[in-house]
């Protein structure tokens, strides 16, 4: 028996309420109905789903298909990658079809056709007709036989008038195997049709069917995505669509029927994601675009203006907020991390869930603010800065820029790869890939050598350390399981901004605060740079050995456990990150309601929960607890010391002058420094000069010997930078 799923409202881009006009559904085609069918070996006619069609050659059989492992009635030889299926049905009247709802259960891939049209797909990659060959692009287990509602799409009243026929009509079917040597594939077909009268001249529903609610309203923003012909949206590449959100503000409802009032206009859509495009709920990414298609920047949500965005799926994180809580935390630490908005979508007509609507990771005013990489930019300060890189799986699209000449941490002997986010790889200059490789070649190479902890000759003169050291308490907080290793970017500031690598931003936590099963990830103890000792073999998803070693450094240590127990006062008070958990369940009542009614996965595992909660509310007090238990661990467990938490610290002025100079320069304290040192670079960071300013008000630097140019005026205080100045030498 099926297990009870209901299906969610189809609503038009014009907000039409469909199905107040559905007097009763019907079934038109059963998966134990009586089939064409072919498993091929070469081309199919691309005619094959089409009314019309000569189907001789073909065999018959009643549904499903598969490899006869208890729901399959016609058994399909080990081996088969591809089962191609076509049934004629017929259409008495199609003015009182008002809307129609495909059920199939699937293993592993599928793309399904009214009349030869797409009607949607999952799993395989691209667009037009898939060969007869092509692979699923992941696993997906049929689901009826375990108990569980197979998957169900609507299809809309738009999308029938423009494909069903009065009379004959053919729903077609391709079914694809993850590989030949799979063990088990399965193709289990229903056709139903809300019907707007009191005519019956189909069959009844299975007892298990139950018909889909009225989405009407919300008080989260809606947004409704239309793809031009309702296109299903593929991986790749982006392919044309109409987008309107609706938001009345902060505590107002949102109608379905009201009019787009924060965004309405043309978008490119595609698919993103790696391991989260297996889920049945997809990730977007979207390009808001303007007339003529080109990028077309707009404010949404009062956000900087800019044309990437990102509609995040959770679905494995059944709290549908741990990327939101952690880049709001992220925020709050003063790093810059993607502003988010919880929304619920609807998609070429039919209801998908709550979304978490965000921005992408970019070098942009109001991103990630580095001034931005010309290709042109290939000497002195402009070839220093701009870049974000990252350390990420490649299933995504990723493209390796170079390989780290040092292997992950121990005990691993996997290598780290480098990829270019912004700007991507292939609109470098050759002179700023071979700059950043060597940039952070040369940070490797310091952190890795005798002298790592020595603030001159060792690491700490390439990294923004404070933001190696926000970076690590947030991942460390959520126990990502995915931290360091994957979804881990760096960006590198020009000379004249600082000139470091910088960590960050945070992207991707749903896999953390206690939601994996894996490697240690549900734990609330032990430490996540130590993944390698869980988890680590000699693959390419191991953690660097950047974290590691760093936690060996006491001064580092020190300003780690320092950090922590500042933020432990305020912004990772538990007791404040209970409450925003607390506010946003309340925020998304009604929506989770209405998510996991479309998508029935509370009460059941989805990889790779660690807790699997009966109802949202369990799903959201299991976040809370388990981060407080995380928490509680942190304290008693951190590295370091922070004796001096709370002491002043002395505010160092200094006046540098003349500032252009010809020849010398003067740089004056107003407070005599105790272990002071004065260092000189240029603009590449070559040091120039390097000596000691302890205990004098004023030094002079004599600037005769070196060319006109711009250089840059480092002061230390403990091993620690207190001034950074440029100067001009004329």
């Amino acid at each position: 028996m099926l297990r009870h799923l209901t299906l969610l409202i189809v609503i038009l881009l014009s907000g039409t309420k469909l199905f107040s006009q559905v007097d009763h559904w019907e079934t038109a085609v059963f998966e134990t109905d009586i089939w064409n069918y072919l498993v091929p070996s070469s081309a199919v006619d691309p005619a094959w789903n089409d009314v019309g069609f000569n189907t001789t050659g073909w065999s018959t059989g009643q549904g499903g298909f598969g490899y006869g492992d208890g729901d399959d009635q016609t058994v399909l030889p080990n081996g088969t990658i591809s089962c191609f299926q076509r049934i004629e049905f017929n259409v008495v009247d199609t003015s009182n079809i008002f809307i129609a709802a495909l059920t199939i259960d699937y293993d592993d891939a599928f793309v399904a056709y009214l009349n030869g049209v797409e009607i949607t797909r999952d799993l395989l990659a691209g667009t037009g007709q898939p060969t007869w060959d092509q692979q699923a692009s992941g696993l997906h287990e049929a689901l009826a036989y375990q108990g569980a509602y197979p998957a169900q799409y609507t299809i809309s009243k738009s999308f029938l008038s423009a494909n069903l026929n009065q009379g004959v009509n053919v729903l077609a079917v391709q079914t694809h195997n993850e590989s030949a040597t799979s063990s088990d594939m399965s193709s289990r077909v229903f056709l139903h049709f809300g019907i707007s009268n009191t005519s019956n001249n189909y069959s009844p529903v299975p007892n298990w069917f139950v018909p889909p609610f009225v989405f009407t309203s919300s008080n989260l923003p809606i947004v409704v995505i239309n793809t031009v012909g309702n296109i299903t949206v593929p991986d790749e590449p982006k392919i044309d669509a109409i987008m309107g959100i609706i938001y009345n503000g902060e505590g107002n409802l949102n109608y379905i029927n009201d009019p787009y009032n924060e965004y309405y206009g043309n978008i490119g859509i595609e698919r993103r994601g790696s391991s989260s495009q297996s889920f049945p709920k997809k990730p977007y990414a979207i390009e808001t675009r303007g007339p003529d298609s080109s990028n077309y920047n707009v404010s949404l949500f009062d956000w900087p203006a800019d044309n990437d965005y990102a509609l995040i799926a959770p679905y494995s994180d059944k709290s549908l907020i741990r990327n939101v809580l952690t880049y709001k935390l992220g925020s709050e630490l003063g790093r810059w991390a993607p502003r988010t908005k919880l929304c619920e979508l609807v998609l070429n007509g039919e209801y998908v869930g709550v979304y978490v609507l965000t921005e992408k990771i970019k070098q942009t005013p109001g991103r990630v603010n580095i001034n931005e990489l010309e290709y042109s930019d290939t000497v002195n300060n402009e070839i220093t800065g701009g870049y974000i890189v990252k350390i990420d799986k490649t299933t995504g699209g990723g493209v390796i820029a170079w390989t780290s000449p040092f292997t992950a941490a121990s005990p691993a002997t996997g290598p780290i790869y480098y990829q270019m986010h912004d700007p991507d790889l292939d609109t470098l200059h050759p002179l700023q890939l071979n700059y950043i490789q060597q940039y952070i070649t040369d940070f490797e190479v310091a952190l890795d050598g005798p002298n790592y902890t020595d603030p001159v000759l060792g690491y700490e003169p390439y990294i923004d350390v404070n933001s190696f050291v926000d970076f690590m308490i947030m991942n460390e907080i959520s126990k990502n399981v995915d931290g360091y290793r994957i979804s881990t970017f760096y960006h590198k500031q020009h000379i004249h901004e600082g000139g470091k690598l910088v960590a960050g931003p945070l992207w991707d936590f749903n896999l953390g605060w206690g939601n994996a099963n894996y490697c240690d990830g549900g734990l609330t103890t032990g430490w996540e740079i130590y993944f390698n000792d869980v988890c680590g073999g000699g693959g390419s998803l191991n953690n660097p050995f950047h974290w590691n070693k760093l936690v060996t450094d006491p001064e580092f240590t020190h300003k780690l456990n320092c950090r922590w127990q500042e933020l432990r006062q305020d912004e990772l008070h538990a007791d404040s990150i209970l409450a925003f958990i607390d506010a946003q369940a309340i925020y998304l009542t009604d929506a989770a309601g209405r998510n996991f009614t479309k998508w029935n996965t509370l009460g059941s595992y989805v990889w790779p929960n660690n807790y699997v909660g009966n109802t949202y509310l369990e799903e959201i007090d299991y976040l809370k607890t388990w981060t407080v238990d995380r928490i509680n661990w942190m304290d008693a467990n951190m590295f370091g010391t922070c004796p001096d938490l709370g002491a002043d610290v002395n505010e160092y002025q200094f006046l540098i002058y003349p500032n252009p100079t010809n020849n010398s320069i003067s740089v004056k304290s107003d407070n005599l420094l105790q272990n002071g040192m004065i260092e000189l670079t240029d603009l590449t960071g070559k040091r120039l000069l390097y000596m000691a300013f302890a205990g004098k008000a004023e030094m002079i630097l004599d600037l005769s010997d070196y060319e006109s140019g711009i250089y840059l005026i480092n002061i230390y205080e403990n091993n620690r930078i207190v001034s950074h100045e440029k100067i001009i030498r004329l």
